[in-house]
Order: C-alpha cells, then sequence, then structure tokens
C-alpha cells in the first residue's frame, strides 16, 4: 500500500513517465561582408568550448583586449573582427581581436576532444598554439583535413551558407602564410536557438493583383 501511494503521488506530481524537454540546439549565426552562414553548436561535444564561443559572441562573458589591455564587459568579442587567414582548399581563420593572428581574450583554456573527427568541410574549431591554449581564436575547414584530428577541439559544423565560406577562402591571401589581403569583416555572430525559416524566393514572395 506505502508503495502504491508513493507511486500515485509521483504520477500526481507529473514526476513518473513525464517526456523530458527537448533541449533547443544553439546555433551560431555568422554575419559577414561577404553574406551570412550558419553554423550548429555542439556542446554535447564540447561544453567548455561553446559556452566559451557565445559568452564572447554576446558579451556575457569578460575578456581583455590585447592592445590596451582593458576589461571588456558586455562587449561582443567578434563585432567587427576580420577573418584574417583565408586558405583555398583548407580553411577560413578568425576570431582575433587584434586581426593578425596573434590576439588573444587574455586567458587560455583546455582542449575538448571527442569522436567528432576533420573528415568533411564545413567544421568549426578552435585555433591555438598548442595543446590547451585556447582563447578566441576559430577556423572553418572547406576540406577534409584530418592531419588536425586530436590537435584541434571541433564544437560545430555549417549547417548553410558553405557557399560563402568557400568564397571567402578563394580570396586572395599571402602566399605561404595565408594572411588576407582584403579580409572579409564579421560584423556580428548571432545567436540562436532554432533555425531561421528560409526567406521566400522574390518569384514566391511576388502577389498579383
Amino acid at each position: 500500500m506505502k508503495k502504491s501511494f508513493l507511486l500515485a503521488l509521483l504520477i500526481g506530481a507529473g514526476l513518473v513517465g513525464a517526456a523530458p524537454h527537448a533541449q533547443a540546439k544553439p546555433y551560431a549565426i555568422f554575419h559577414t561582408s561577404k553574406g551570412d552562414f550558419i553554423v550548429e553548436l555542439l556542446p554535447e561535444k564540447a561544453p567548455k568550448t561553446v559556452e566559451n564561443f557565445i559568452g564572447l559572441a554576446t558579451g556575457r562573458k569578460t575578456w581583455k583586449h590585447p592592445a590596451t589591455n582593458e576589461v571588456m564587459t558586455s562587449k561582443p568579442l567578434y563585432n567587427g573582427t576580420v577573418f584574417h587567414r583565408t586558405i583555398p582548399k583548407f580553411m577560413i581563420q578568425g576570431g582575433d581581436p587584434l586581426g593578425n593572428g596573434t590576439g588573444t581574450p587574455g586567458y587560455e583554456f583546455e582542449d575538448e576532444f571527442s569522436d567528432l573527427k576533420f573528415d568533411a568541410p564545413g567544421y568549426l574549431a578552435m585555433a591555438n598554439r598548442g595543446p590547451n591554449t585556447n582563447g578566441s581564436q576559430f577556423f572553418i575547414t572547406v576540406a577534409p583535413t584530418p592531419h588536425l584530428n586530436n590537435r584541434h577541439t571541433i564544437f560545430g559544423k555549417v549547417v548553410s551558407g558553405m557557399d560563402v565560406v568557400v568564397a571567402i577562402s578563394e580570396l586572395p591571401s599571402e602566399p605561404g602564410t595565408g594572411r588576407a589581403l582584403n579580409p572579409v569583416k564579421l560584423n556580428s555572430v548571432e545567436i540562436v536557438d532554432s533555425l531561421p525559416s528560409p526567406k521566400p524566393a522574390a518569384s514566391d514572395a511576388a502577389t498579383t493583383k
């Protein structure tokens, strides 16, 4: 009787048989001067890395500007930065507040490796100077790059606008270093919890009287 009574209480309270709430997936919309692309972030694979990226993108995470040592609070780091390295058939790199590949947010954090591998184009991963030196810089691949496996934390995958990423990678750059000669600007990174609805084509949007 006691067991039945307890079960009845649990059912009455909605604690038994309740369907778990589906957790919203975070997406990052990269608004660039070359067009937009969308990345699905993967917190189940790299929770600390995704948390760091979202914090810097939204301004919720405090960082230190490497040029002035000013502590930046409520200031989205990625707004107005550039893709400073662009290498065709390899990757594009951004996220540096200095725009030259040397800048950091004033801290570093450890790698998060998972079963994800660089076996396809479109992976978003952390740039680094060696093990456990992640900060704010990231790159997006435009080809399979297996030599990067277990060297760079993968934390997202392009789900829309891969043509924009490829176009950025093919812009003129310095031979050998990949330094972009006319860097594409990253206007902002917008974080959303669902994919935006596709915009209707011009012909679909037109109405007849």
